[in-house]
Formats: structure tokens, C-alpha cells, sequence
């Protein structure tokens, strides 16, 4: 946990699931930028007097610092959300201060303020914009920021198309404002998003199926290649067995499970409303007729009932926005343990070079490589 220090005050804020080792800040420069921008007596403090809203928020400190102004925060993020929450907890603020929102939820229908933190993922930018942009007017003051390796021309190119005419502040700590005038005479487009790709004829049962991938989700253009990997070497079950899909993306790994097994009853989990909203439609799409599934927004297997579980299927991130870290691999891991039964499998894939082995043997005491490549592996762990 660290104390930020605005001109809004002073609050206590930490990431979910706060790790007392973490080495992470809940916040960066960026966000503080935009929030002393907000009371910038030269260019005069923004009226936040209107509906003001925060879209893509990381931790929830921009929601938290600006609590006292009621801000609508739109989030792809269950951990985001959790965060905020928790950070408005911790610091004696009405947790019904902020209305929390989805990324597949309806924006308010009219903003006064818009302030957007600049998302890693440029198509997530794309569609966000393109849903907010109804409820923008001429009088919206849009604000975004990001770190400056976030902010590139595309970026800008992208505020400039959906919302009006966009400049760019100095840098300041390696971070960076951008400043965008609505422009109500630009022709109101949809997002392009949904994108929808047929999957490749080597990969096993979901060959020639198609995937629906929501914009953000890892490798939403194209099957990544570390999944393809891993849909040629995923186990053989069948019967009624239970089977998840963790971190699911747009759920293709689970599709290919349902396939293979039609008794299998599938759980997709991500923390992403995006990505699980991409699993269903991928998996309405091509499972076959009674398969069943459910769709879980959460962090990891928490909601899901230990010891309940025979198979778990996992390409976990190594990345935390723009941080690599093998922290959520690691939760998925200990989250696996305890949902599986006994003699329940774990099957990974994960880059070599990220060890994955040492982990699931200090987990679960064992681990087995089932494939390799100069760049993959596939491992297994069984719970003993």
C-alpha cells in the first residue's frame, strides 16, 4: 500500500489483491498528472459539476480521488472494480460514490467530463471511444493520459477520428495529457468490434470453427501462437467430467474441450468482462447441441467450489498492464490446487522461458512436460 498526495487530498491505495510484497504502485505519474490538470488554475479547474467519467481506471485511484464528484468508472476490469472498492474502503469514502460499470455495459447517455486512461490495447481504445462518443457534446471537456510509451500517433489519431480535434501536453515524468475539443458534426460509427476469425485446419477438433473476439482481449485478430501450441497437445477426457478454462480469452481452448467431450461440463473464467463475453459467443457459436457452460467474471477460481474440479486448461498473462510479472500465473496455479479434486490435472502452456515447472512443483508437488518447442512448453501437475 502507498499514499498518494493530490490536490484533492491524500489517500491510501493499493492494487487487488493487494500482496504485501507487491512491487507495485496502484497508480504512476500519469494519473497524477491528469488529476492536478483537473485544479490547474492557469488553464482554470475543470467544473466537475456534471456526470464525470473514468474509463479504463487501472486500480480505481483516479475513481477513489475523485469520489467526492460521484464519477461513473467504466472498466474491462473485475480486479479494477475489486480495487476500487477497496481503495474507497480504505479510505472511509461511500462505496455507492462511484457507479461502477462494465466495458460491455451502456454508458451514461450524456458526459460532461470524460477522462480516459490510455489502455495498453489500442483496438480496447477504439471501442471504448466509439461507445462513448454518443453521450459526448460540444461542452464535454475529454482528457486522457497515459505514460508516454502508452501515447503514440495512432492514439491520437484515434481521439482525433471518434471524438474531435486532439493535441498533446508537454511530458511530465515520463507521462503525458492529451487534449480533445468534440466535434458533434463527425459522423457517429460503430465500433468495427466484434472481430471474428475461422480458426486455422491443425488444431484439433475446432479446426474451420469461428471465434468472436471483443476488442482487448489478448490476440483478438489472430490465434496466438502459443494457444495454437497448446490446442495440439490438450488432454483427452471424457464423460461428465468438469472442466475449466482459466484466463479463457475468447474461450477457444475450452471450445476445443467441448468438442472433444460433449458430457464435459465447461467453466469459463477471466477477469475480463470482454474476454468472457467473447467466450460465450465463441462458444454459442461452435459447441456442440446441448453442451454445457458457464461464464464467470472473477479473479481466478474464487468463486468456484474447492475440490469441484477435474481438468484445468491455463495460458496465464505475464503481464500486468505494462508490468511483466509472474504474479497472476502464480495465483492461477494455487487457485488450480484448490478447485481440483483428486487427481485433478492442471495443463499449462507458457513461454520456456518463464519456468513455469518450478512453480507447479513447489504447488503441487510434481510436474510432467507433455510438449515442447524452442519457444513452448506444455506441463502438467496433478493434485495428489
Amino acid at each position: 500500500m502507498n499514499r498518494l498526495t493530490t490536490s484533492q487530498g491524500t489517500f491510501e491505495l493499493a492494487r487487488f489483491p493487494e500482496h504485501p510484497r507487491d512491487p507495485f504502485r496502484a497508480w504512476d505519474a500519469a494519473d497524477e498528472y491528469l488529476l492536478r490538470q483537473l485544479t490547474d488554475p492557469e488553464r482554470g479547474p475543470v467544473d466537475l459539476a456534471g456526470t464525470v467519467a473514468v474509463v479504463g481506471d487501472r486500480w480505481g485511484a483516479l475513481a477513489t480521488a475523485l469520489a467526492a464528484h460521484r464519477p461513473v468508472q467504466i472498466s474491462d476490469s473485475y480486479l479494477a472494480r475489486r480495487a476500487t472498492l477497496a481503495n474507497l474502503a480504505r479510505n472511509g469514502l461511500d462505496q455507492d460514490a462511484v457507479r461502477l460499470l462494465s466495458s460491455r455495459d451502456t454508458p451514461p447517455d450524456r458526459i460532461d467530463v470524460l477522462i480516459v486512461r490510455v489502455p495498453k490495447s489500442l483496438a480496447f481504445l477504439e471501442d471504448q471511444l466509439h461507445r462513448i462518443a454518443p453521450a459526448v457534446h460540444a461542452g464535454t471537456v475529454v482528457i486522457g493520459t497515459g505514460m508516454v510509451k502508452e501515447i503514440h500517433t495512432s492514439t491520437l489519431n484515434l481521439f482525433e477520428r471518434i471524438i474531435g480535434p486532439t493535441r498533446t501536453s508537454l511530458a511530465v515524468r515520463k507521462a503525458r495529457l492529451i487534449f480533445c475539443t468534440p466535434d458533434p458534426a463527425l459522423p457517429r460509427t460503430p465500433s468495427p468490434w466484434p472481430y471474428r476469425y475461422e480458426l486455422p485446419a491443425d488444431v484439433g477438433p475446432v479446426a474451420g470453427l469461428t471465434t468472436v473476439n471483443h476488442a482487448g482481449i489478448f490476440c483478438a485478430e489472430r490465434l496466438d501462437i502459443g494457444t495454437r501450441f497448446f490446442l495440439k497437445h490438450l488432454p483427452s477426457r471424457g464423460g461428465a467430467v468438469r472442466v475449466v478454462d482459466l484466463g479463457c480469452g475468447n474461450g477457444v481452448l475450452g471450445l476445443s474441450a467441448a468438442v472433444a467431450n460433449p458430457e464435459a461440463h465447461l467453466t469459463f473464467v477471466d477477469e475480463s468482462y470482454g474476454a468472457v463475453a467473447s467466450a460465450e459467443e465463441t462458444f454459442r457459436a461452435g459447441a456442440p447441441a446441448g453442451a454445457k457452460a458457464d461464464f464467470l467474471v472473477g479473479d481466478g477460481l474464487d468463486g468456484l467450489d474447492p475440490g469441484s474440479v477435474d481438468l484445468v486448461l491455463n495460458n496465464p498473462p505475464f503481464h500486468s498492464h505494462t508490468a511483466t510479472t509472474d504474479a497472476t500465473a502464480r495465483t492461477m496455479f494455487t487457485g488450480a490446487r484448490t478447485a481440483l479434486r483428486q487427481g485433478g490435472e492442471l495443463w499449462v502452456v507458457g513461454n520456456r522461458h518463464l519456468s513455469y515447472h518450478t512453480h507447479l512443483r513447489r504447488i503441487f508437488g510434481n510436474c510432467t512436460t507433455i510438449a515442447g518447442d524452442p519457444k513452448f512448453v506444455v506441463l502438467r501437475a496433478v493434485k495428489r
